[in-house]
């Protein structure tokens, strides 16, 4: 169950202690079947897949597991816009009239009930943890969207969850480019094989992406010279973690490499031991490496209380 892309957020030590109230709260916030004129629901599940009744949360040291499920009704709009105007066409042909503004949104109001009754339903799944000891929330995504959706699920069902993004002390886009321009990263910390350079000085940000290539080559080095800044910079961390970070600080295409999978490879287990077992050996790593990112970048806990 590792994750592939993390969206972080921090978190106080009193909103820390508040979260260990977490998997009782979420217990009227289950994630129900989207009803016949819904477009949308959300609402928590078991991080077991196929154990309905399982619990909402799994809690490994002072981490906590949790997993948001989602049901939406696929309805493109283009199905909606083709339909309305084929019904549109056909009241002209029929009655010789044309369909006015208002007509036509009630008809869209009419094709919109229809459709919704024969939609199908897709179901997803966001998983996430909280390091309640360290003031990280840790979310299975690089869509910034998804994840705010996300912490406003939390945000209600404990009443308040004072979380926020990362508030860097120290720009991340001119640190990421010191690091690939000059080699200056930190101990543990490589170079991985990709990255994205953009001009910050033209409105349209001139843009290079280079993936599996060498990012000591001279090509990477030319666009460097001729002012581009690093957006996104593939990395290796102690051997163990490979990923992509943002300029944003959203840690794409995260890997654990085969020295962190094989201490799981030889075990057995059931569903459930199987998914402690991982996790707590993600959380392990990851504790590492969200602590070197706090202090490379300087990314400060929030000291607030619960709002």
């Amino acid at each position: 169950m590792f994750f592939r892309n993390l969206s972080l957020f921090r978190f106080s030590p009193v909103v820390g202690a508040d979260l260990s109230r977490l998997g009782e709260a979420l217990a009227d916030h289950r994630l129900r079947a989207v009803g016949p004129m819904e477009l949308a629901t959300r609402g928590f599940v078991p991080p077991i897949g196929g154990q309905e009744s399982a619990p909402l949360v799994r809690t490994t040291g002072h981490c906590t597991l949790f997993t948001i499920g989602g049901q939406d009704k696929l309805l493109p709009a283009a199905v909606v816009n083709d339909e309305l105007q084929r019904k549109v066409q056909q009241i002209a042909h029929d009655q010789g009239r044309r369909v006015g503004g208002r007509e036509r949104k009630l008809l869209r109001d009419d094709l919109l009930t229809e459709l919704l009754l024969r939609a199908f339903v897709r179901s997803s799944r966001l998983s996430g943890y909280a390091d309640m000891e360290n003031g990280w929330l840790v979310l299975d995504t690089a869509s910034r969207k998804a994840a705010e959706n996300a912490v406003t699920q939390i945000r209600q069902a404990l009443g308040s969850f004072p979380a926020v993004p990362p508030a860097p002390e120290r720009g991340t886009r001119i640190l990421l480019t010191d690091w690939l321009a000059n080699g200056t990263l930190p101990a543990k910390l490589a170079l991985g094989d990709e990255c994205e350079l953009r001009d910050p000085a033209t409105p349209a940000g001139s843009r290079w992406k280079g993936r599996n290539v060498d990012l000591d080559s001279d090509e990477v080095k030319e666009h460097l010279r001729s002012g581009k800044q690093v957006f996104a910079l593939g990395l290796v961390f102690d051997e163990r973690i490979s990923f992509v970070l943002g300029e944003d600080l959203v840690i794409r295409k995260l890997k654990f490499l085969d020295v962190v999978v094989d201490e799981l490879a030889d075990s057995t287990y059931d569903a459930t031991a199987e998914l402690d077992a991982s996790f707590a050996l993600m959380t392990l790593e990851l504790e590492r490496l969200l602590h070197k990112l706090a202090e490379w970048f300087g990314i400060p806990r929030p000291q607030g209380g619960v709002a």
